[in-house]
């Protein structure tokens, strides 16, 4: 038995007097605790979708969200998200800053999202709050499977899909 301890004390004072082994050690370890803690987190990964500034096409950008029980819960930090803004730099927010999310509820497949009224104020010059919809119903349904329909209200007016 000791002898066995001696052999692998050996083995591991070898592995660190090597430079370029001690390294790929010291990555491996990092790598294992940063993906143990990505486990222990529970997060997901969910696609949002905002404009380019110079030629108006979509851009994906992807986050990571702790995950919930609640179904009605990961589409609101979903939403919320989008209503903060990209962090792509030359990407344009789908929403001014003073909008917000009044309320949200998830009922059988469908999902009823109400805005405050500056939500139908595009944040850009020539922007078209339809298309902001568009691509906000679009980010929704791509990452819940489960969302069947989606329906927007602005200050408690529903906004008909075009």
């Amino acid at each position: 038995m000791k002898r066995i301890i001696k052999d692998t004390a050996v083995k591991i004072l070898k592995i660190f007097s090597e430079r370029h082994k001690r390294r790929m050690l010291y990555l491996l370890i990092l790598a294992m605790l940063a993906g143990m803690d990505f486990l222990k987190n529970g997060l997901v990964r969910r696609t949002l979708m905002f404009y380019a500034l110079n030629q108006g096409t979509e851009m994906v950008e992807d986050r990571f969200f702790p995950r919930s029980d609640s179904r009605e819960t990961d589409i609101c930090r979903y939403v919320e998200e989008v209503l903060l803004g990209p962090a792509l730099p030359g990407a344009a927010p789908l929403f001014p800053r003073e909008a917000r999310l009044e309320s949200l509820l998830y009922r059988e497949g469908r999902v009823y999202a109400g805005f405050s009224e500056s939500a139908a104020l595009p944040p850009l010059e020539g922007g078209n709050v339809f298309n902001n919809l568009r691509v906000l119903r679009t980010g929704i349904l791509r990452n819940f499977p489960y969302v069947k329909e989606v329906k927007f209200f602005i200050n408690g007016n529903e906004i008909e899909r075009r």
